[in-house]
């Protein structure tokens, strides 16, 4: 390559000066004569202007000699989130018009961050000013209730769950229809749901996968009580594991007697949300109804969390959001967000994490996206060992989200950030000094630094600290 070099020539200098000093940049034993036409030049007064040899090359080469220019964003249409650090100008996010630009693969969102570096605030800010684009927002389950306040102010509605209170939940509710299913598949569709949602009830509560012969005494308990009543309840399929329907026994070339023991510890197990600590929010026709007209709708388990049971909160979860699937699932409904709040308390069972798994898999169908709020990565890691089950699924999740919103993250955490998202060392070292409310919202091929910018009513909405 060339090297460029710099002339200093005074103002007024006469045209054959000018060609010396020119000769003396192509001449290479002349260049002595440079500083004795540069103090001719200068004798007879005047200033100096720099002379730099011409360069010539395209935008894409250009770019990188000039590394204080940010890059021109992301568009203009979606909800405006605050200011992009590097640029100065507005930062907009909206996962379906993303999609329809072919610049994220998939809706879902990934979030984390430590506990005081403006998650929440994050999570709620996105959520709120997209209901004025049109969009809706369910939180399945809201463990601390921080939810409740936002949706009444969006002119939403909270279901309050909880032991002792007048809500109850069918799990098991067909749900709406959607005008595009017949008939047919509408059914199997409906009856594919139920069988997952008993199974992640089972193994939940069991604690381990089910066995051949469980599946079995589930599915023919679940085609007996549909069968007798167009709803089932969950009682109904736990009188059906206890006592099986010889027809259907028979049918499948199997004793009566046989099955029943077969599915005994299904049924105990599931027998909880009929006669043990949970009974009363699941364990009967629903008391309400999932209005889809409402911008956003949350349930509220918090009643739950302060008992401090962990596997009660994940069956509740699995039982709120499949009856909330079961109203979410039409793609007519629009572009629609569901928030899990407290995702580490997910991460803990294998059952639930193979159910959203699936959820991830649909959202691009169901026009959904997912957003997973976990504090550190590392919390995988408590999933299971490298190469089980159960990290695989934990690790698909992060996989299946396009967009990774990171906030501040503690030194420690770091090389497991970077290795699980795949972030640059200047992407890690930046997490490493965001400031409350700042993030790296993180694309496929792009990255941004955003700084939140919220209005003081939010502010006052969204304080978590209030107890404080």
């Amino acid at each position: 390559m060339k090297q460029q070099s710099a002339y200093y020539e005074p103002d007024g200098t006469d045209r054959a000066t000018r060609r010396a000093n020119r000769r003396t940049r192509t001449d290479g034993p002349s260049r002595r004569k440079a500083p004795e036409a540069m103090e001719s030049a200068s004798s007879r007064g005047g200033g100096r202007r720099l002379l730099v040899d011409k360069h010539r090359a395209t935008t894409r080469i250009l770019q990188a000699a000039y590394p204080f220019l940010a890059e021109g964003g992301i568009g203009a249409q979606g909800t405006y989130i605050g200011s992009d650090v590097f640029s100065g100008g507005s930062f907009v996010y909206d996962p379906w018009v993303l999609y329809q630009d072919r610049l994220i693969t998939n809706p879902n969102v990934l979030l984390a961050g430590v506990i005081g570096s403006g998650k929440s605030s994050t999570a709620k800010a996105l959520i709120t000013r997209s209901l004025a684009l049109g969009h809706k927002a369910y939180v399945p389950c809201d463990p601390k209730g921080e939810w409740t306040s936002v949706a009444e102010a969006m002119g939403g509605a909270t279901i309050k769950l909880g032991p002792g209170l007048p809500t109850r939940l069918n799990p098991l509710d067909a749900g709406r229809q959607p005008s595009t299913v017949d008939a047919d598949e509408w059914a199997r569709i409906v009856w594919s749901r139920r069988r997952a949602l008993l199974g992640t009830l089972a193994e939940s509560t069991l604690g381990r996968p089910l066995i051949a012969v469980e599946h079995t005494a589930l599915d023919l308990a679940l085609e007996t009580v549909s069968a007798q009543v167009p709803t089932p309840t969950i009682p109904d399929v736990v009188v059906a594991l206890f006592t099986p329907d010889t027809r259907h026994t028979e049918r499948a070339g199997l004793k009566t007697a046989s099955l029943a023991n077969d599915g005994r510890e299904v049924a105990h197990a599931i027998r909880r949300l009929v006669h043990g600590d949970l009974s009363g929010m699941f364990d009967g026709p629903s008391t309400t109804e999932f209005d889809p007209t409402l911008p956003m709708v949350t349930l509220d388990s918090s009643w739950l969390s302060s008992g401090g049971d962990d596997q009660a909160l994940r069956l509740t979860l699995a039982c709120a959001s499949s009856w909330l699937e079961a109203a979410v699932a039409d793609p007519a409904g629009g572009n629609r967000y569901i928030v899990y709040d407290e995702g580490w308390r997910v991460m803990r069972d294998q059952a639930l994490l193979r159910r959203m798994q699936e959820q991830w898999k649909l959202s691009r169908a169901w026009g959904v996206s997912n957003i997973l709020i976990v504090h550190r990565l590392s919390d995988l890691a408590a999933v299971g060992d490298l190469g089980s089950e159960a990290r695989a699924l934990a690790e698909g999740l992060l996989a299946d989200c396009s967009t990774r919103i990171m906030l501040r993250q503690e030194s420690d955490q770091l090389a497991r950030t970077a290795s699980l998202l795949g972030l640059t060392d200047v992407e890690i070292v930046t997490i490493a000094k965001l400031p409350k409310g700042r993030a790296l919202w993180r694309l496929p091929s792009r990255s941004f630094v955003v700084q939140l910018i919220r209005h003081a009513r939010e502010v006052e909405l969204f304080d978590t600290d209030a107890r404080m």
